[in-house]
């Protein structure tokens, strides 16, 4: 606070200074006014010629000042000396006004013999009678009494500042103090937390206005923890799932090295190869689940994407896996259909749905991907006729490492964990389900994965907007 205070306290002083000074001038020109007022009256024309009776009281009178000198002279036709002081500046080119009225009192500021001088004046004569012919009445005096009673007034107002401006800052000092002294409290237990406590910070005792701070610090909390726990999760979900199959390579390696027939040892490789594969799919897959929870409070903004023509382009990808076992793998084309959304999270979720379906489809089995439209929503649809699913796992299968048993197919179980988490930061819900029964109660096989997307509402011109920024 010192510092604003301390700039702008000169130009307090200034501004002081300059209404101190007005508020000084205004009696004293009062009394020059009267004075000059005084001896006009004393002023008569005889005959066009100007004549002045002032008595020597009169005279007195007019000096009688103690702390300032006072001059008067009274001038006629071409500035001839009637009465008063020759000394006196006399009314200079440009110091009278344009059109002055005779009768009127005017004010110039002047100098004599280095002293500043106050002078009024007034012209006596006809309205329409030349200018020169006219009486000039002229009174000044020197600034001592303006400058004391300025001073006086200016010394009024300051010094007090003295005294009020510290008492002020100490009293702010001790306010903020005061008023701060809860967010201090609040400082102080949060340097005093160990380094792991991620738990909220009560907010029984704080004041009102520290609530928005120490709830966005809460929220703050709540986005590490969920990140520490996504972390340690993968930590511990790494050292299990990867645990298995390197323990598998390397008792395979050390199966081919004891091998010298080289059919055992090109089908011990084989299987090293098949191995390898499933690590690195399932290592794909936990690094696949870790993005997808990290993004969770990612600040990438969702964007308008074309769910329709990303499906289109993700199942032509999977058409010769398909063809690999005979799989008639089908689209159902729907036209554009917009839902807010990452591209590069979606086609993570389309790639695990159809991996899902197919690894779950018998050879020469049928696997249809499309996307309907509803009033509100956007729906995303995966049909098979595979082994299908009983409905008490439907729900279980999307948790992370879960596997339905005797289904004869390997997997990493996190295929649909993938799946809900992406659906999740889209705001959608994910669900997989087996055929509705027919007519005669029977169950067609197989299962339906679903996507239920909120729908996003644009207009034509965003759509063709943000699909010629795609093309470019």
């Amino acid at each position: 606070m010192l510092a604003p205070l301390l700039f702008v306290w000169p130009i307090s002083i200034a501004v002081t200074h300059y209404f101190a000074t007005s508020v000084a001038n205004f009696p004293y020109d009062q009394t020059l006014r009267e004075q000059v007022a005084a001896i006009s009256r004393q002023v008569k024309l005889v005959e066009g010629k100007p004549q002045i009776s002032l008595p020597g009281s009169a005279r007195a009178l007019l000096r009688a000042d103690d702390l300032d000198s006072v001059y008067f002279h009274v001038l006629g036709k071409n500035g001839q000396l009637i009465a008063g002081d020759l000394e006196l500046p006399s009314l200079a080119v440009g110091q009278a006004p344009e059109h002055p009225e005779p009768g009127e009192v005017y004010f110039r500021d002047d100098d004599y013999k280095g002293q500043d001088l106050r002078i009024a004046f007034m012209f006596i004569g006809e309205t329409d009678a030349p200018r020169e012919n006219w009486v000039l009445v002229e009174v000044g005096e020197t600034l001592e009494k303006r400058s004391q009673l300025s001073n006086k007034i200016i010394a009024s107002v300051i010094l007090p500042q003295f005294v009020i401006i510290p008492l002020a800052v100490i009293l702010v000092w001790f306010g903020l103090s005061q008023g701060l002294r809860p967010l201090t409290r609040l400082r102080e237990r949060i340097e005093t937390r160990r380094e792991a406590d991620l738990s909220p910070i009560a907010t029984g005792r704080v004041p009102e206005e520290l609530q928005p701070l120490t709830e966005a610090f809460n929220a703050m909390l709540a986005r590490m923890r969920h990140n520490m726990d996504a972390q340690h999760r993968f930590v511990s979900d790494a050292a299990h799932q990867m645990r298995t199959p390197l323990t598998g390579l390397k008792m395979q390696a050390q199966l081919a090295m004891r091998e010298n027939d080289p059919g055992q040892l090109r089908y011990a490789l084989q299987n090293i190869s098949v191995s390898v594969d499933r690590a690195s799919h399932l290592v794909n897959q936990m690094l696949s689940l870790a993005r997808a929870e990290a993004s969770e409070h990612s600040e990438q903004a969702l964007l308008p994407v074309d769910l329709d023509n990303l499906l289109h382009e993700i199942v032509e990808t999977w058409v010769h896996r398909a063809m690999s076992r005979r799989i008639d793998l089908g689209y159902e084309p729907a036209g554009p259909l917009y839902i807010l959304g990452n591209t590069f999270l979606l086609r993570e979720m389309i790639n695990n749905l159809l991996d899902n379906a197919l690894r779950y489809t018998a050879d020469e089995g049928c696997v249809t991907a499309r996307v309907l439209a509803q009033e509100n929503f956007v729906l995303l649809e995966i049909e098979d006729n595979g082994i299908g699913i009983a409905d008490s796992e439907a729900h279980r299968v999307f948790d992370r490492f879960y596997r339905v048993e005797d289904t004869g197919v390997e997997g990493s179980g996190l295929g649909l964990a993938i799946v809900r988490e992406i659906a999740e930061l889209h705001k959608a819900a994910a669900s997989l389900r087996p055929h509705a029964m027919d007519a005669a109660g029977e169950r067609t096989p197989g299962s339906i994965a679903r996507v239920v997307f909120p729908v996003c509402r644009m207009s034509q011109q965003v759509f063709e907007s943000h699909a010629g920024s795609r093309m470019s």
